[in-house]
């Protein structure tokens, strides 16, 4: 695999890769339920939307190291349609924080070759952050230094749902036969077709559930599970998942084979 760096000409060496490892082993692309910034803010008596303020900068991290260590594709769980039954003062201060942070960071984004897009069920977003969305996903659209997937509105089992009445419309209009439907054609229906599937998902905040993500794509995810509460995600958290991920034998339900002799 190519090594990528977050920014054009940006050698840092702050942001190596850690010695011990394998640069030819990293993940394609990187999974992350972003879980804990509310427990962050609550342990330092914080207001809850301070904690989603400083997951934003954890994200800007796992970004720009995803860029110098060389994992081409990350997708972030940023808002669940399950979200909306949070507390509307939080639901309407994430709404802000999302175009205001699009609004911030676009420029950056576009000048470090990152694609951006957001997978998901917008229409039910505010009509200025759509918009400012697709003016970013516009303007990125054919970068690919680093391909940054944001689950806004995402649900899992939702986005099941529609590639299936998709192909239902098909077969009803004649255009599909029933025994044409196969795994490679339902998943180019996927919001994040044109993407390998995850090779690694991490949750952190040490909540042991994938709570509807990508649900069809994390089939033969390794995952990783951490203590660390997302605002305190940093580059020697990332570290330690894929040390993890690089002790893992990943067999793809086959059986590996025994050293010879044995």
């Amino acid at each position: 695999m190519q090594r990528v760096t977050a920014q054009t000409g940006d050698t840092d060496p702050l942001m190596a890769l850690p010695d011990d490892l394998d640069s030819t082993r990293l993940p394609r692309h990187l999974a992350v339920i972003m879980d804990g910034n509310g427990r962050w803010a609550q342990q330092r008596r914080l207001p809850r939307v301070r904690g989603h303020q400083m997951g934003v900068q954890a994200l800007k991290r796992l970004l720009q190291l995803c860029g110098h260590w060389g994992i081409p594709a990350l997708t972030t769980y940023a808002f669940s349609t399950e979200n909306w039954q949070r507390p509307d003062e939080e639901v309407s201060f994430l709404m802000a924080l999302f175009e205001q942070v699009l609004k911030q960071e676009l420029n950056e984004l576009d000048q470090a070759r990152v694609r951006l897009r957001f997978l998901g069920d917008l229409e039910a977003l505010p009509p200025g952050l759509q918009e400012h969305i697709a003016r970013a996903t516009a303007r990125t659209a054919h970068h690919n230094r680093v391909r940054l997937n944001v689950c806004t509105n995402y649900g899992g089992r939702h986005e099941l749902v529609q590639v299936a009445r998709r192909l239902a419309q098909d077969v009803r209009q004649g255009i599909l036969e029933p025994d044409d439907i196969n795994e490679a054609r339902f998943a180019n229906l996927l919001l994040t077709a044109g993407d390998p599937d995850p090779d690694l998902l991490i949750r952190t905040s040490g909540e042991f559930r994938i709570s509807n993500f990508l649900l069809w794509q994390l089939a033969y995810a390794e995952i990783h599970i951490t203590d660390v509460l997302w605002p305190d995600f940093d580059q020697a958290a990332l570290a330690t998942a894929l040390r993890d991920f690089q002790r893992r034998q990943r067999r793809y339900g086959t059986v590996q084979p025994s050293p010879v002799g044995r």
